[in-house]
């Protein structure tokens, strides 16, 4: 999963890999787009303590527009409300995940914060 995301993200002008506090993060410039991480049953975490895990899940976070984040976030799983920012959308990355999907997705929260510049690269 992560070598998906790899390559996703290198796809994206300056933005790079670093390990968070928990799980991997891609940022552009100083600002994460996408954090990814893995939670285990009953971890303290505020999704752990929200979800009744019975295997680890993978859990994705990334910023969404207005509009998007509405339908995701109402849309219901895999997608939820993340316990933080007002525009931070967490998805369940499951095995048969749409990888076309997850490439439009952050792409879209690439371009929240990458600078007018760097977003114009993208086609």
């Amino acid at each position: 999963m992560l070598e998906a995301l790899r390559e996703i993200c290198a796809t994206l002008p300056e933005s790079h890999e670093e390990a968070a506090w928990v799980g991997t993060r891609w940022r552009v410039r100083r600002r994460t787009f996408v954090h990814v991480y893995t939670v285990r049953p009953g971890q303290d975490t505020v999704f752990g303590r929200a979800s009744e895990l019975d295997e680890p899940a993978v859990v994705m976070t990334f910023r969404a527009q207005p509009e998007e984040f509405e339908a995701l976030v109402n849309g219901g799983e895999p997608f939820f409300r993340a316990a933080w920012g007002h525009d931070v959308v967490g998805m369940m990355v499951e095995p048969d995940v749409d990888w076309a999907e997850v490439k439009e997705l952050l792409t879209e929260s690439y371009r929240k914060f990458a600078p007018a510049k760097l977003a114009r690269l993208l086609l």
